[in-house]
Formats: structure tokens, C-alpha cells, sequence
């Protein structure tokens, strides 16, 4: 059987070739955005285990890369500050709104996913990681950025010290969290972490605006701070708050009634993630307070009792949310970051101050006041805990998100009136911002393996069968007290309702278990309780040894929160 290509009419040919001319492809800036976003994803997705869990490099690293090469001193693919005829201005309005969703959506999370009233019972803690501890950070920045830049005097250099100041939630979020962190962090720091990232980007403010008035009402000190005292603290942040705590518990209370009149499905639980974040900043920003601190608020309030926790602890959507919001928020940063302006000697800018400047704060924004203060910091057990603390105060999403506000603030206040000084601030903002940002996500993101509290941490299985005999571990447990001189670290009650007690690679059989009540008597279902519950303070969650100490971790039993026992050097 022979066969004879087939000839189309040299018509059909020309028809073809002015299909092509007359539809291009249609390459633009969203569709390009598309295709990066979603192929990144994808594949980052295929070979997630072994990027995170095994080379323990998070995602905020890798995208962060892929945008630098995606972005204009790369491959000129992706470039933000060529969107709108490359005008500043609306760069700075771009990423602005960008990082002020992204920060909304992580800290209204990181107020929900704590345990139940956890800034109730952890209140002195918090206060000096967000009063002292944020106060030395901004001194310190201050000082090396003045000292460093000869173009700055020391009030610029205070307004982008407080751009450094606070924990990020993106980035803190994306080094601390995941199974590494899980095993080799303990659970009392990671709460520590994720609640202080979660109030500093909005206890930032009163840092950046004081600096700000000094500035726009110079030379009138008093008038600067009267600004400072009814705008920012009395409107701003306790209305912000106090807006913030009120939308939560609001719709608290709201979901309960909902949910007892059976009107709420299990989607909609899901969607509050989200939801209220962007409703209460919209009315924060409408209004004109701290959103970022209304939104954190809001997430403490609307979880302050597990009811919500309880609702959605199967629901894996906080990590998806992560997870795309983290991917696109670095790959943006990544494309985003000015390296043509690291070097500018008008500025006084250089490549080596800029590095200098970057080592020294790392080393000194938060470590030496964190090892002062640490034994009056109730969460904080050991010295080591300590210089993990005082090292893990990442800069990020956070940092871009006020640098770019006060970028916008001295634009719109000062205009006209603006003195040369204030045109070098604006200039240096984002430069130094931005450089500060690119080390603080390679250090942090590469240093979780490296310096971890957990290299000598011994995970021990937190759950049994109801129908398995016992654990051996468990009947040869030993209470340790005072006289040991060990110290033992008591979970809160509310992370054995998130699920956070299950063990790697156990899984809880809900139905199985369920039918397994159904067929057993009253006797035989409490019998059975007996075997599967510990006594309270009695479940041991992991346990390692800390210099001469055996630092033990409880959970606390199931009616309510047990007090940690130190040694003797430390109070209870």
C-alpha cells in the first residue's frame, strides 16, 4: 500500500499565514504572570519533599530566587517597576496594597492558629519581645545606618531602622514552620515567634511615625509629638485594636449561633481565613488606623476560645493559603528588588556599607538584648532558646510594606516643603529596605538546619491505639521536679485541639474509630478511655538534653493548663 502526502491549496497556505499575522500571541504582563506563578507552584509542588524536608530550604528562599531570575537583572521577564510607565510612584502603590494583603491575611492566621486566650496567659512575654527587645532593635539600626551612610542624619536613619525592626509573618512563618521545625524547634518558642511576628509589624508604628512627625514638623518637636500621641496611639493603634477585637469576637459569636441553628456549612468555615482578614482591613484602612495590628486582633478574638480551631482542625487550608501567598508574595520581592541602586554616590551607598551594615544588624539588632533579658522572659527556658530568639527576627514582606508606607507619607506630607535631606531619605528608603531584606531571606532561610534547638531533640510518640497495649515509655516515665533540676515545658491546652499532637507519620482514624465505639459497652468505651488518655502532666511529647539539664515537654491534661517546673536558678 502506497501513500501520497496530501497537497493543500496554495489558498489554504495563505489563509493560514494571515491567521498567524493577524493573531499574535497575546504576551502580557498578567498572562505572563499566570504562567510563572502557576508553573513555579507546580513544580515546586512535585518536588516540595524533597526541598523542604530534606535539603530544609522553604519555599520563601526558592521563589525568592526564581524571582530574581525571572525578574529585570535576570531573564527581563517579569519586571514590577516597569508597570506604569515606570513610574515610582505607582510601583510603590502596587506593592503597597500587595504586601498590605498578604501581611493582613498571614498575621489574622497567626492570631487564629495560636492556642486558645494564648496573649492572655503569655502577656509578659510578648510585652518585652515588643517594648524593650523592639526599642533596643531600633536604637541599634538607628545608630549603624547613621554611622555607616554620612548622606543621613539621624532622624532618616531612625525612619529606616523601623523598617527593620519588626519580625516578619511571611518569612518567619515560611523558616520556622514546616516538619524541621516541628521536630527540632519546641513548641513554646514556635508560639513565641509566631505571636510577636504576628503584633510587630503593626508595634512598628509608633517607631516609624514618631520618626515621621520629627520630620514633617521640624522644627516643632511639640507639635510632633502631640501628632504623634492622639494620631498614632489614640487613633491608630487602640482604635485599630480595638476594631480589630470587636469584628473577631463579633462574628465569634455570630459563627456559634450559626452553627447551633445548623445555618453555616463547612465550606463557609473555610472561607473566614480569608474573609474577615479583608473585611477588617477594609475598614481599618477606611478609616485610617493599623490595619495590620486590627487584623491580628481580629484573629486572636475570633479563636480565643477553640471553637473555630475545633471547626477546621482537619482542614489543611492555611497551609495551602501559605503555601500560594508565600510563592507569590518572594517572587515578587524577588523581581522587585533594585540592585541598580546598591550602588549610588550621591547617596553614599556602596555595595560594601550595605554589607557591613547587613552583618551588623543581624548580629546586633536583637541577640545581645535577647541574652540580657531573657531570664526575665517567662517563655524563654534555657540560653539557648535564647540565642535562637534573638537570631530568628527575619526581615521581610513586613519591612517592603512599611518602607514603601513611609516612602508614600513623606511623598504626600512633605511635597512641596520637602528639604534635601528628606529627598536623600526617600531616595535610601527602599535601597538599604531592600538589600536588608535579600540577606535576612538567604541567612535565615539557609541557617534553619544549620542552628536549630533540636539536634539533640528525641521525639516520642504522642498517640496509641485504644485497642494497643501501652507504650513501654509510658509506664516507666518518671515525674521529674525541682530537686532533678530539670525543666519541663507544659503544651497548651489548645494544641491538642489544632492537632498539632499527632506524630510523624501516624494518622488519626476518626471513622474507624467511631465504629469501634458503637459495638463497645459503657464499661468496655471507659476502660478504653483509661488506656488511650495519660494523666494530667503525665504525657511526655519529647524530651532532650540541654547542657546539664533534661529538658522535658507535657502537654497539659485535658482540664486545664499545668504551670512548667524549672530548676532551681529559674522561677516557675
Amino acid at each position: 500500500m502506497a501513500f501520497y502526502p496530501v497537497k493543500l491549496p496554495s489558498s489554504s497556505f495563505a489563509y493560514l499565514k494571515k491567521l498567524i499575522s493577524e493573531y499574535q500571541f497575546e504576551v502580557t504582563v498578567p498572562h505572563l504572570i499566570y504562567a510563572l506563578l502557576g508553573g513555579f507552584v507546580v513544580l515546586f509542588g512535585m518536588f516540595s519533599l524533597l526541598l523542604r524536608e530534606r535539603l530544609y530550604v522553604g519555599e520563601a528562599c526558592w521563589a525568592f530566587l526564581f524571582g530574581i531570575a525571572m525578574g529585570p537583572f535576570g531573564a527581563n521577564i517579569f519586571n514590577p517597576r516597569g508597570w506604569g510607565d515606570h513610574s515610582d510612584e505607582t510601583t510603590n502603590v502596587i506593592t503597597l496594597e500587595f504586601t498590605r494583603v498578604v501581611l493582613a491575611i498571614g498575621v489574622f492566621a497567626i492570631g487564629v492558629e495560636l492556642p486558645k486566650a494564648y496573649m492572655a496567659r503569655h502577656w509578659k512575654s510578648i510585652f518585652y519581645l515588643l517594648v524593650p527587645v523592639m526599642t533596643f532593635g531600633w536604637f541599634v539600626c538607628a545608630g549603624l545606618i547613621y554611622a555607616l551612610v554620612p548622606a543621613l542624619n539621624f532622624r532618616s536613619a531612625l525612619v529606616i531602622a523601623a523598617c527593620l525592626t519588626p519580625t516578619d509573618p511571611i518569612l518567619a512563618a515560611a523558616v520556622v514552620g514546616g516538619k524541621y521545625a516541628d521536630k527540632h524547634v519546641p513548641a513554646h518558642i514556635r508560639h513565641l515567634l509566631a505571636a510577636e511576628s504576628g503584633c510587630n509589624d503593626g508595634a512598628a508604628f509608633p517607631f516609624l511615625f514618631l520618626a515621621l512627625y520629627l520630620i514633617i514638623d521640624d522644627p516643632n518637636v511639640g507639635s510632633a509629638v502631640k501628632d504623634w500621641f492622639l494620631i498614632l496611639w489614640l487613633y491608630q493603634i487602640i482604635l485599630g485594636t480595638a476594631i480589630g477585637a470587636g469584628v473577631g469576637f463579633g462574628f465569634r459569636h455570630l459563627m456559634k449561633f450559626c452553627e447551633q441553628k445548623n445555618l453555616i456549612d463547612r465550606h463557609s468555615y473555610i472561607a473566614q481565613y480569608i474573609s474577615l482578614a479583608i473585611f477588617t482591613v477594609g475598614i481599618t484602612v477606611l478609616l485610617g488606623s493599623d490595619d495590620l495590628l486590627a487584623t491580628f486582633a481580629c484573629g486572636a478574638a475570633f479563636a480565643w476560645d477553640g471553637f473555630f480551631n475545633r471547626q477546621t482542625e482537619e482542614s489543611n487550608f492555611s497551609s495551602v493559603i501559605d503555601l500560594l501567598f508565600n510563592i507569590a508574595t518572594f517572587i515578587y520581592l524577588g523581581a522587585w528588588i533594585p540592585f541598580d541602586h546598591y550602588d549610588d554616590p550621591a547617596l553614599t551607598l556602596t555595595v560594601w556599607r550595605l554589607v557591613l551594615i547587613a552583618l551588623l544588624i543581624l548580629l546586633l539588632r536583637r541577640l545581645p538584648i535577647m541574652i540580657a533579658l531573657y531570664k526575665w522572659i517567662p517563655d524563654i527556658k534555657t540560653f539557648r532558646e535564647a540565642v535562637f530568639c534573638g537570631h530568628f527576627g527575619p526581615m521581610g514582606v513586613g519591612a517592603v510594606f512599611i518602607s514603601t508606607l513611609a516612602a508614600e507619607f513623606l511623598h504626600k506630607r512633605a511635597g512641596e516643603n520637602a528639604t534635601e535631606q528628606t529627598h536623600i531619605l526617600e531616595e535610601s528608603l527602599q535601597p538599604i529596605v531592600s538589600f536588608m531584606v535579600l540577606v535576612s531571606i538567604i541567612i535565615h532561610g539557609l541557617s534553619i538546619p544549620s542552628f536549630s534547638l533540636g539536634r539533640r531533640v528525641h521525639s516520642i510518640s504522642r498517640t496509641w491505639s485504644r485497642h494497643a497495649p501501652q507504650p513501654d515509655w509510658a509506664d516507666s516515665t518518671k515525674v521529674v521536679g525541682r530537686g532533678d533540676a530539670n525543666i519541663v515545658i507544659n503544651r497548651d491546652e489548645a494544641d491538642l485541639e489544632k492537632g498539632e499532637y499527632s506524630p510523624e507519620g501516624a494518622s488519626v482514624m476518626r471513622d474507624e474509630e467511631k465504629l469501634g465505639e458503637s459495638s463497645m459497652s459503657s464499661k468496655e468505651r471507659e476502660e478504653a478511655m483509661k488506656e488511650e488518655v495519660p494523666a494530667d502532666g503525665m504525657e511526655i511529647l519529647a524530651e532532650w538534653q540541654e547542657g546539664p539539664h533534661t529538658v522535658i515537654e507535657r502537654r497539659a491534661g485535658p482540664g486545664e493548663e499545668v504551670g512548667s517546673s524549672c530548676c532551681p536558678w529559674r522561677r516557675t
